[in-house]
């Protein structure tokens, strides 16, 4: 019997991307799925196992690739001010890209969907880690002044990230001031503003003021 097409895997992640922000774990059925896909419902059992094992390849293929990059991003003989900048501006792509998912993990996370828990007790670590080792390397060299590790963590985060999170929130449910609708690109969430927001967020901690 031949083995069926590997693009068929392939289809089935991307049906289950499009579709995950809305239905959440509990919404999203393996039929449901399958008929977005063009593909027989046997065929997620076959290439994942079941619907949680799909559920688990959906959301660690997305958090790889950002992982991936992060990784990349921080490696070389950079000055750490400069590697720091770079990760913080591939997490905050990774959340401006994928918000309505992002959002619906923790959704579901915080309803007790169990798949969702577990994803983020296994990832979350892990590009944290990577944030505060180099904030930690930043002040061991003199680059940052000693300051709680959690404070400066929360204050980065509070700068650069939450505002992908709030302004996409208000844009899901067009509660975005229509005079400010058309500066949320360009000010918000292009490039261009998450660079000038990091830039800011670090000189404000090398200040220590």
């Amino acid at each position: 019997m031949p083995r069926p097409s590997q693009d068929q895997d392939q289809a089935l992640l991307a049906a289950g991307a499009a579709l995950y922000p809305a239905l959440g774990c509990a919404g999203l059925s393996v039929r449901r799925v399958a008929d977005a896909a063009g593909v027989n419902p046997g065929m997620v059992h076959y290439h994942f196992g079941s619907k949680d094992g799909f559920l688990r390849a959906l959301l660690q293929r997305h958090y790889e690739e950002m992982f991936s990059a992060l990784s990349l991003n921080i490696q070389g003989d950079a000055d750490v001010m400069q590697r720091l900048a770079a990760a913080l501006l591939t997490v905050a792509r990774f959340v401006r890209e994928h918000r309505p998912l992002i959002a619906r993990v923790w959704a579901d996370a915080q309803g007790g969907q169990t798949v969702a828990q577990q994803f983020l007790r296994a990832n979350a670590p892990r590009h944290l880690g990577v944030l505060l080792a180099l904030m930690q390397e930043a002040e061991s060299t003199g680059r940052l002044p000693p300051q709680p590790l959690l404070t400066r963590f929360t204050f980065l985060m509070g700068a650069v990230v939450a505002p992908i999170l709030l302004v996409g929130g208000m844009q899901s449910i067009d509660a975005v001031p229509p005079a400010l609708l058309s500066g949320v690109d360009e000010q918000v969430l292009s490039d261009a503003a998450l660079q000038r927001r990091i830039e800011w967020a670090l000189l404000g901690l090398a200040s220590g003021v």
